[in-house]
């Protein structure tokens, strides 16, 4: 099944076609092509339905003759009510749309996403892959609860959804099947590190806890994200003056490795640490202080990890900033193998040394393959 997946964003359309097994199960799958679209709305790219265009002559191209089957998209909220991947109908646009308050940078950009494809092929079978849904299936109460008064919850859904849900169970996946290990009977600390960031508690092959909450704001230092803050701050700096907007654009945007370091590109912080900046060598040590304090508060939610897995972006890439965080984990007689660590492979891999107490691993993520997969899967059903 060939299958078109999309990544809308606000100004910018990412995508890829993949030729997956029509039951979306895990044989071999093959990309096609991929690309992006980007300063949709700033140049000769008016809105999402002109950046379509562009896709569509750009995969039309690359396919020839033959007929994309399926359109997969990366829907990053889905709330109280979406815990599973769906085909969609105007119903279920709809209520992604409603959700749009929850995530006003993302879902808004996916439902424009979703609208341009079903104006320029309505009959083609398109599903919702959310970021949210491998956390709300499984987190317990007690985890996504805040201990505020129950009307917040009730009136605005305000609880703890967690994201990168899409990620971290493809990843749980592949480190369990690495190991040896069913994933059923899977125990680990997942962390997904790019310039968004967060780390999840997995108890046998299951989300029972992670880092990002209400929105993809809370939990670590992230490339522009503040990362967990006293929320007194934010009452404090309303009282001074600061309006909502403000606030969000300075937590959002403006903080995080760029407020510490002045700077949020990973690579670029970790050379100037190397070139003696003190600015960029506090920031690095906050955030590989915060995932730590992370890894071992979730080695204990999930009664003891059988591994601590490193993903994305900076996760798979700086085997400096695995580095530091690794080595915070001492207590815990965790080692890494420095290496092993260094090395560089696009393949699942031990970064830990014989002794230590459980394993480290690099998994390479793939939240394309996954949407993609997920998408031949919901087709399939529906046509059975």
């Amino acid at each position: 099944m060939l299958v078109l997946v999309l990544n809308s964003g606000s100004s910018s359309i990412k995508y890829q076609v993949r030729d997956v097994p029509d039951d979306g199960g895990s044989g071999e799958d093959v990309i096609v092509t991929e690309g992006i679209v980007e300063r949709i709305g700033e140049g000769p790219v008016k809105d999402h339905a002109q950046a379509l265009e562009a896709i569509s002559r750009k995969v039309g191209d690359a396919v020839g003759d033959t007929d994309i089957d399926a359109v997969g998209h990366r829907v990053v909220h889905g709330g109280e009510r979406f815990d599973e991947p769906v085909l969609i109908n105007n119903e279920i646009t709809r209520a992604i749309e409603r959700l749009n308050p929850l995530a006003p940078l993302h879902n808004p950009a996916n439902v424009l996403g979703i609208r341009a494809i079903t104006e320029k092929w309505p009959k083609m079978p398109q599903v919702a892959v959310f970021d949210t849904a491998f956390h709300r299936r499984s987190l317990p109460e007690h985890a996504w609860r805040y201990a505020v008064p129950d009307e917040l919850y009730r009136r605005f859904g305000i609880r703890r959804y967690g994201f990168h849900g899409t990620s971290h169970e493809y990843v749980s996946r592949k480190a369990a099947a690495f190991l040896g290990t069913p994933l059923e009977d899977f125990d680990a600390v997942i962390a997904h590190l790019g310039n968004g960031a967060s780390v999840t508690a997995v108890k046998g092959g299951r989300s029972i806890d992670t880092s990002m909450g209400f929105t993809p704001l809370e939990g670590l230092v992230m490339g522009t994200r503040s990362g967990d803050i006293d929320a007194g701050i934010l009452l404090f700096l309303q009282r001074e003056g600061y309006t909502a907007e403000e606030i969000d654009q300075m937590l959002n945007r403006e903080s995080g490795l760029k407020a510490l370091a002045g700077n949020n590109d990973m690579r670029s912080v970790v050379e100037a640490a190397e070139d003696g900046d003190a600015r960029a060598a506090m920031a690095l040590e906050a955030a590989a202080y915060r995932l730590a304090k992370y890894i071992g508060g979730y080695h204990v939610a999930v009664g003891g990890a059988h591994a601590v897995v490193f993903t994305a972006g900076i996760g798979e890439n700086s085997w400096q900033f695995r580095e530091r965080v690794v080595g915070r984990l001492d207590a815990l007689e965790i080692m890494l193998d420095e290496r092993a660590n260094r090395e560089r492979s696009k393949e699942p891999r031990i970064i830990s040394t014989e002794d230590s107490a459980i394993p480290v691993l690099v998994v390479p993520t793939d939240e394309e393959r996954a949407i993609a997969e997920a998408t031949a899967a919901v087709v399939s059903a529906a046509k059975a």
